[in-house]
């Protein structure tokens, strides 16, 4: 991985204050918050077998610099164009929005030149772009998306509750009811599910379109948040929703990938791994992560990701990520009462649970009574038999993909399978009201 100028990267960290000085005006840069863990005597979020690799992080300054740097950089584009939200509303913002991701920012009557920037932002091609690559890469993952996706939702999305620092802002946009739970645990969905359709990342692809919409959600959060001094403490908790927080979501499969690799003795991508890596990068490049971010070896994305982990502090309060938690866990996912709707709910249920205790938790059952996630012994039955039938359709349609005369009406079953999950779904509105917003629980200082 190239080392970036260090000089240059905090300029445009400062930068902020100019170009959106409603949102970042009153930020000190300077001020290192309590959630930056930048000692070994720091407890931070990297544990178990990842533990060891922080060691070499602690020892890189240029690394430590680099990624404090990152955890205080926003989305610049994106932010300046929710700053707009007091002068046009937020409901007409995503207006625009729609019709510039539809027709073309041209298409918009008046378009401000922020909406300009953004969507101009989003099209520029990266010299790294493969569009081929990109394609397979969907077309590799539109399997696990299909078949083990609504499995897995849940698990993945309560792992992003798991630190105080990264999930207050989620709890002060008062995503706490079952309801507003499982609205945003479909709205995820929507989007990864999405991402892997056809021509879906292209220009006028809905991937695109989500990406933007996600986009300017995240900066609407930031904006409104920003605005309420008293429920958000700098100094504890930095920037909300920074760059860093939105690499895990992004880049977690092609870490655990590139993890795997790295202790198998191999140092490069084959195609079918390049293909699934080059997914991701373009997925996380529109949704506005820096090309800093997105490495393209396995050890330049375990690098990063371990750096984040690495320096994030590790913290978990009941008021904040306890009732994340349990309002994920109380949401109803299914599309409707029916009994396939219910039996499906009961294995989702107890196969999510397993997920995120073995993805997330390193199997530490403790660990999770701890945060409230409770599993039973019945909840391992189901998981079980639900393993049975995901990961048997899975090695189905991976052997499908093999012959020449099947693999084509495989991947078309697949697409009309993740069109029936989305349709299920519901619409995904991507937005968020401040009116709506709770106050922060109050801050306890790190031990």
């Amino acid at each position: 991985m190239a080392r970036v100028d260090l000089q240059s990267l905090w300029q445009r960290v400062e930068s902020q204050k100019q170009e959106n000085p409603a949102i970042y005006g009153n930020v000190d840069f300077s001020v290192i918050p309590e959630r930056f863990a930048a000692t070994a005597h720091d407890h931070s979020t990297i544990s178990g077998k990842y533990e060891a690799e922080r060691a070499a992080l602690l020892a890189d300054s240029h690394m430590m610099e680099f990624i404090r740097a990152y955890s205080l950089m926003g989305d610049r584009v994106a932010d300046a164009y929710a700053g707009l939200m007091r002068e046009y509303g937020f409901r007409h913002l995503v207006e625009m929005l729609t019709e510039a991701c539809d027709k073309g920012v041209e298409s918009v009557p008046d378009a401000p030149p922020e909406l300009v920037a953004f969507i101009h932002a989003m099209e520029q091609t990266p010299d790294w772009l493969d569009m081929e690559m990109v394609e397979e890469g969907a077309r590799l993952d539109r399997n696990s998306a299909a078949n083990m996706g609504p499995f897995i939702i849940r698990g993945a999305f309560i792992a992003t509750f798991i630190n105080k620092y990264a999930a207050l802002p989620m709890a002060i946009t008062n995503t706490l009811s079952s309801g507003t739970s499982a609205r945003r645990v479909k709205e995820t969905a929507t989007f990864f599910s999405t991402s892997v359709l056809p021509g879906a990342l292209e220009r006028f692809g809905p991937g695109f379109k989500s990406a933007a919409m996600v986009r300017l959600m995240h900066s609407m959060v930031r904006a409104n948040v920003m605005r309420r001094p008293k429920d958000w403490d700098l100094g504890v908790y930095g920037i909300p929703i920074p760059q860093v927080d939105q690499m895990p979501a992004g880049l977690i499969t092609i870490f655990l990938l590139s993890y795997k690799l790295l202790r198998q003795g191999r140092t490069e991508f084959n195609r079918d791994e390049r293909a699934k890596v080059e997914l991701s990068r373009y997925r996380c490049f529109l949704l506005g992560l820096p090309e800093d971010l997105l490495a393209d070896t396995p050890q330049g994305i375990v690098d990063l990701m371990t750096a984040r982990g690495g320096t994030l502090r590790a913290g978990f309060d009941d008021s904040t990520c306890g009732e994340l938690l349990r309002s994920t866990m109380a949401a109803d996912l299914r599309p409707d009462n029916s009994l396939k709707s219910r039996i499906y709910g009961v294995f989702e249920m107890s196969f999510s649970k397993l997920f995120f205790l073995k993805s997330f938790l390193e199997g530490d059952e403790k660990k999770a009574r701890d945060m409230g996630v409770y599993i039973t012994p019945t909840d391992k039955l189901l998981a079980a038999i639900a393993g049975v039938f995901v990961f048997g359709r899975l090695f189905g349609y991976a052997m499908m993909r093999k012959i020449p005369l099947v693999c084509d009406w495989a991947d078309r079953r697949l697409v009309r399978k993740i069109k029936d999950q989305l349709a299920s779904y519901g619409h995904a509105e991507f937005t968020t009201d401040a009116s709506h917003y709770r106050a922060a629980p109050q801050a306890v200082p790190a031990e």
